[in-house]
C-alpha cells in the first residue's frame, strides 16, 4: 500500500472544511460520517479552538478520547506490577526511560503507555517499543493532547486501563539506573497503612498557611510527587486525581492529600532508590502562562479543600516542625 502524500489531497481538505462545518451546526452524526471517511482516505483529523489539522493515519489504532479507554476496574487484578507513563510529547525521553525500564526490572513488569496526541512523534515511538518488545509495553493511543484531557483524566483512565494491584506512577523524565522499583514495593508491603511509596516526598509547611512543601527524606510524609512513586491499585481508584487538574504540578501533591484523606499513609523508601531525572520538558518547556495558571488553580483548590487539615498530616519527626 502506497503511503499517502505529506500533503492532504483536496478531496481530504474538503471533507475536513464540510466536517468543520457540520460540528459548528452541531451535527455531530454528519461530523462523525466525515471524520470515517478521512481515516478511509488515511487521514486523522483532530479539532484545535476554530480549525484543524490533518495528519497521515498512523499504523496503529487511534480513539478520539479518555473515555474510548477501556475500563479494566472491575476485573480481577492478573499483574503484580505496571508501570503507568503518560506520553505527551518528547519521543527521545520516552525511549530512554523505557528502556531503562527493561533493562533494570524484571520481565513480569509491563509499561503501559498512554499516549496523547502523538506530539512530536512520541505516540510513534510508543508503538515501535511496543513492536521491539511485545510482552513488555503496552500500547494506548488517544488523539487529544494533554492540555485538552487533563493531567488528572488522562492519569485515572491509565489507572483504569491497568490490570495490576500495584501501579507505578512515572514520569519520563525520570531515568532508572538500577531496579528502583522493587524497593518501593518493599517499602508498600511493609510500612504499616501503606497505600503508596515514593522516591520524593515533602511535608506541608503549616507555618505558611500551607502555602508551600519542604522536601522530606526517608519515612512517613505528606505528599509523595509524581516523578516516581507506586501506589495500591484498589486505593488509587478509591480516591484518584482530581478531575480538573490540567497540569501535572501541584496535582500530586492534591492526590496525595486525597489518599490520605481516604485513610491511606504515604512513605519516601528507606535508602536512595537508583535512578536520576533528567530534564523535566513537562515543566521547563510547557508554556510559562498556562503552567502557572493551571498550578495555581490546582494549589487553590487544594487549599480549599485540605488547608488546616492537620489530622491528614504524617507524624513529623525531630527537625520536621509541628503541624
Amino acid at each position: 500500500m502506497t503511503s499517502p502524500p505529506a500533503e492532504p489531497p483536496t478531496e481530504v481538505v474538503t471533507l475536513a472544511e464540510r466536517r468543520m462545518a457540520a460540528r459548528a451546526a452541531r451535527d455531530f452524526a454528519t461530523a462523525d460520517q466525515l471524520r470515517d471517511e478521512i481515516e478511509a482516505a488515511g487521514w486523522v483529523v483532530r479539532d484545535s479552538a476554530d480549525r484543524y489539522l490533518l495528519t497521515v493515519l498512523p499504523p496503529y489504532p487511534v480513539l478520539a478520547g479518555l473515555a474510548d479507554l477501556p475500563d479494566h476496574a472491575g476485573q480481577a487484578r492478573s499483574r503484580g506490577c505496571s508501570v503507568g507513563l503518560l506520553v505527551e510529547g518528547w519521543p527521545a525521553d520516552l525511549q530512554r526511560c523505557v528502556e531503562a525500564l527493561l533493562r533494570h526490572t524484571s520481565d513480569d513488569l509491563v509499561v503501559v503507555g498512554l499516549d496523547l496526541g502523538n506530539v512530536d512523534g512520541a505516540g510513534d515511538a510508543l508503538h515501535e517499543l511496543a513492536r521491539a518488545h511485545p510482552s513488555r509495553v503496552e500500547e494506548w493511543h488517544v488523539g487529544a493532547p494533554v492540555d485538552q484531557v487533563g493531567w488528572g483524566p488522562a492519569r485515572t483512565a491509565l489507572l483504569r486501563l491497568d490490570v495490576a494491584s500495584a501501579h507505578v506512577v512515572m514520569d519520563v523524565s525520570t531515568v532508572l539506573d538500577g531496579d528502583a522499583i522493587t524497593p518501593l514495593l518493599a517499602t508498600l508491603a511493609s510500612e504499616p497503612g501503606a497505600v503508596a511509596a515514593g522516591w520524593r516526598g515533602a511535608l506541608v509547611d503549616v507555618g505558611d498557611g500551607w502555602r508551600s512543601v519542604r522536601d522530606a527524606g526517608p519515612g512517613e510524609v505528606d505528599v509523595l510527587l509524581s516523578y516516581l512513586f507506586v501506589v495500591d491499585h484498589a486505593a488509587a481508584l478509591a480516591a484518584p486525581p482530581h478531575p480538573k487538574a490540567r497540569f501535572y504540578r501541584n496535582a500530586d501533591l492534591e492526590w496525595s492529600l486525597a489518599l490520605r484523606e481516604a485513610g491511606g499513609r504515604l512513605y519516601v523508601a528507606p535508602a536512595p532508590l537508583p535512578c536520576h531525572q533528567e530534564r523535566h520538558h513537562g515543566y521547563e518547556d510547557s508554556d510559562p502562562a498556562y503552567r502557572d495558571r493551571e498550578s495555581r488553580r490546582t494549589y487553590d483548590r487544594l487549599l480549599q479543600r485540605f488547608r488546616g487539615r492537620v489530622d491528614l498530616l504524617a507524624p513529623r519527626r525531630p527537625g520536621d516542625g509541628t503541624p
